[in-house]
């Protein structure tokens, strides 16, 4: 009989208290779980939940490291992936049940599509999905299981409409500084006064970085000249691409995203949270000076006000280009804070947010409107006009992790099944001409993107001709075929990618470069840990030594590969504790909430900024102390 009691699984251990089933991850496992048949857990649960909209789970997670929650029905098993913001505290944690019924539905990019926001947590989906009936059991599992990691669960109940999620643990999730405080750790601040002390040794740093790096006044390489045309630009050297610099110097980008003077740590939903804030009302987000009361909106923001007081703009700035400056990093990535980008001390990339990109169709762009020309050039005008002239910007990427790669059919049904535009009468007469097959309706995405990226190219050409085309940061490169390689091949400066991985695919690196001819830019990577009450990111190591040496394994390996001219570390600050505004939570910051600098990585980073033209140019081997226990955004298979 199919899940008639609890099976255990992968030799992973699950003892019953009371109506509590605990299921224990072994770590010595790289995957570990139970099922737990759902009986045991609500004798009153139906089978057939096609009537239902959500399911509420009351859970308790031992650490902030994702899991994995499914369901077996008549069709197969349907999973997701669980994210906790409050580690070893009951809560209940509600999930709409489309999630595991339907394909997540179209958007812009990948965040939006993928991820889902709650209270106590957050869910990343896209696995298996169908129909839920003949649910019997509910599966927790997990990949690479750290500290013998445990998830209990004592409730199911399912809901026509949303609840909301609980918090029933007995102490705040957060601390007055930002931080989880659920989670303890070696150096964890405890006071203000702590904190205070720790800033004004990092401000009593002398930075002279001198000959440290080489780097020219655009941070490219002071030694290594060759032609200056005023702005970044391309070259091949002895068969090795190298962005070069406004004034001729060879230049390889290494950047962070999102570097910006104050931002994360914020806490939205407050008054859906307020057991989690019993010990710190909202009336806390008031930072007084000199008798004026100033309102913020994230810790980060109010740690920066306690550092340097109401105007900490100007301080604020100094101290994100001094550690700049310590840590080589000489790109400010997308995605940034107007204000570093302004100030035109650092070289930087910006993002176009152009017209004609339909969240409809994947984030697929749309150049059979009438007037999109028009629409381009009004949404493009002034962000160009303001950069046209400014030697310090390397280019734009179009956009970021579309989602339609990959998805092209999805696409095309879209299309034929929604409303009468002029994109869907061009697919229905490329069919009539083509005939209706898998690959026609492919073949007809391929066309339309070429199409848009022509028109886009022509009125960004005519706007700024002095910039970059950095393309797209495709977020699954290897779903990049020839056909749209050679798309890009026309219209790009630079092939641009995310790159989520232990280290960039020389192979996948080797098939780009052959096919565009175009040196390659990593848009996004990073690695993170569960140490500090946060999730582990995309691609987790064991703490925070482990991601100092991830990133010099990362970053090595890739700038020993000829076509990479750049790679750009996502993110400049933790994200929040309890979820940026798709719910991430990751703990994959330069510096955490509280405005203190992750030592064993920003050291990591040091040591390769000094090693990597050398790297590149072959003369240098690259650091290959690979990191052991490192593991991505795995996903369980259908059979247990």
């Amino acid at each position: 009989m199919r899940h008639a009691m609890t099976l255990l699984l992968l030799l992973s251990a699950m003892t019953m208290e009371a109506a509590t089933h605990k299921v224990k991850f072994d770590s010595q496992r790289r995957k570990s779980g139970a099922k737990i048949a759902l009986h045991d857990l609500n004798p009153d649960l139906p089978t057939d939940w096609t009537r239902y909209r959500f399911v509420g789970l009351e859970i308790k997670a031992s650490t902030t490291q994702r899991f994995l929650v499914g369901f077996t029905t008549d069709h197969g098993y349907d999973e997701l992936m669980v994210h906790s913001y409050v580690p070893g505290q009951w809560n209940r944690l509600v999930i709409p049940l489309i999630y595991l019924s339907e394909p997540p539905a179209s958007s812009h990019d990948m965040a939006s599509m993928y991820n889902k926001p709650r209270q106590t947590g957050w869910v990343n989906i896209g696995g298996n999905v169908g129909p839920l009936t003949g649910v019997d059991s509910i599966g927790i599992r997990q990949y690479m299981p750290f500290a013998d990691a445990t998830v209990e669960i004592r409730d199911v109940q399912l809901y026509e409409q949303d609840p909301g999620d609980a918090y029933l643990g007995t102490k705040p999730a957060l601390d007055l500084l930002g931080q989880s405080n659920l989670v303890k750790w070696k150096g964890k601040i405890t006071s203000l006064r702590k904190l205070q002390k720790k800033w004004r040794e990092e401000e009593e740093e002398e930075v002279s970085v001198g000959d440290l790096y080489g780097y020219s006044r655009y941070g490219g390489y002071r030694q290594h000249k060759t032609h200056a045309t005023g702005f970044f630009r391309t070259e091949r050297k002895d068969g090795k691409w190298w962005m070069v610099d406004p004034e001729g110097h060879l230049f390889l980008s290494i950047g962070a995203c999102c570097i910006s003077l104050g931002s994360g740590g914020g806490f939205k939903d407050l008054d859906k949270r307020a057991d989690m804030l019993e010990q710190m009302p909202p009336e806390q987000f008031i930072y007084t000076d000199k008798g004026r009361n100033y309102r913020v909106a994230d810790f980060a923001t109010w740690n920066l006000q306690r550092r340097f007081g109401p105007s900490y703009e100007k301080p604020a700035l100094d101290l994100t280009i001094k550690r700049m400056d310590k840590w080589g990093v000489n790109t400010i990535g997308n995605w940034s804070d107007k204000r570093v980008e302004r100030s035109n001390r650092k070289a930087f990339t910006c993002t176009m947010y152009p017209a004609g990109i339909d969240g409809g169709l994947f984030g697929l762009g749309d150049p059979y409107e009438d007037g999109i020309e028009d629409g381009l050039h009004r949404s493009l005008k002034n962000m160009m006009e303001e950069y046209r002239d400014n030697p310090w910007l390397i280019g734009y990427y179009v956009g970021n992790e579309p989602t339609w790669l990959g998805q092209e059919l999805r696409v095309c049904d879209n299309l034929l099944a929604g409303k009468d535009r002029a994109m869907k009468r061009a697919l229905e007469e490329y069919l009539r001409k083509h005939g209706d097959s898998k690959e026609t309706r492919k073949d007809f995405v391929y066309d339309t993107f070429d199409k848009y990226l022509t028109i886009l190219k022509d009125v960004q050409h005519r706007l700024d001709p002095n910039h970059m085309n950095l393309g797209y940061r495709f977020a699954n490169p290897y779903a990049v075929n020839r056909k749209v390689a050679d798309i890009c091949a026309k219209h790009f400066d630079i092939m641009s990618f995310n790159c989520y991985a232990i280290q960039p695919d020389h192979k996948l690196m080797d098939r780009l470069l052959e096919w565009t001819n175009l040196p390659m830019l990593i848009g996004e990577f990073h690695f993170g840990a569960v140490d500090r009450g946060l999730g582990q990111s995309l691609f987790q190591v064991a703490g925070q030594k482990e991601r100092g040496e991830a990133y010099r394994y990362y970053v090595e390996q890739g700038f020993s590969h000829p076509g990479l001219v750049g790679v750009t570390y996502f993110t400049w600050m933790d994200e929040d504790v309890m979820g940026r505004f798709d719910g991430e939570n990751y703990n994959c910051g330069l510096i955490d909430v509280t405005n203190l600098p992750y030592r064993e990585q920003t050291e990591a980073m040091m040591q390769t900024a000094t090693r990597l033209h050398d790297v590149h140019d072959g003369k240098e081997t690259p650091f290959d102390n690979r990191p052991e226990r490192i593991v991505g955004m795995e996903r369980g298979e259908d059979e247990w």
